[in-house]
């Protein structure tokens, strides 16, 4: 369970207004960049597996200007006692969240900013598992069938349209469908 100051923390971030912007070809270095430092924080014994996941990582498709590294790691405790405050010392925010509702799992998500405030990257140390292997199914999926990033850049844009200041909303409006797509993944014996 968070405690009160991280709940409202988390409820502020989720009001923050954010846009979805045309594909920026800038947008794989960027994630190089972040996750040469990733590597340069975290003991390597810790990771497992790390990835640029999220619409930023599919080549054509518009997206919040976020660059997401989901960071597959050994030891989360080891990451919140340890790596947290590294991560907070190279200028990442660090939030211990659930990862669905109030009583999910938690993990540590950490959020860089530019200099405006504007958020400019979120790196989701996770475990291995399902969701995970999802994140990254979903993505290569979107890459390799240009039809069905299409729909999901129209249903996102519609969505960031509706709720600009609501990220539980915008976020929530996409389940449906990524869930539909991740079940024609599997339909498809996608990896």
């Amino acid at each position: 369970m968070m405690d009160a100051r991280m709940e409202k923390r988390v409820k502020a971030l989720l009001k923050e207004r954010f846009d979805v912007v045309p594909y920026d070809p800038a947008w794989p270095g960027r994630y190089a960049e972040l996750e040469k430092e990733v590597k340069r924080i975290v003991p390597r014994r810790l990771i497992q597996r790390i990835a640029h996941i999220g619409s930023t990582a599919v080549p054509g498709l518009s997206a919040k200007p976020i660059i997401d590294v989901q960071v597959e790691v050994s030891d989360l405790e080891e990451v919140r006692e340890a790596v947290a405050p590294l991560m907070e010392e190279a200028g990442f925010e660090f939030i211990w969240r659930p990862s669905i509702g109030d009583e999910g799992e938690h993990y540590a998500w950490f959020i860089l900013r530019d200099a405006n405030g504007l958020r400019t990257a979120h790196v989701h140390m996770v475990p291995p598992g399902q969701a995970s292997v999802d994140r990254i199914v979903f993505r290569d999926y979107l890459c390799a069938t240009p039809e069905e990033a299409r729909r999901y850049a129209d249903l996102k844009s519609e969505l960031a349209r509706r709720y600009p200041k609501d990220r539980a909303r915008y976020t929530a409006g996409k389940s449906e469908y990524v869930a539909g797509v991740l079940a024609k993944a599997r339909r498809e014996k996608w990896r």
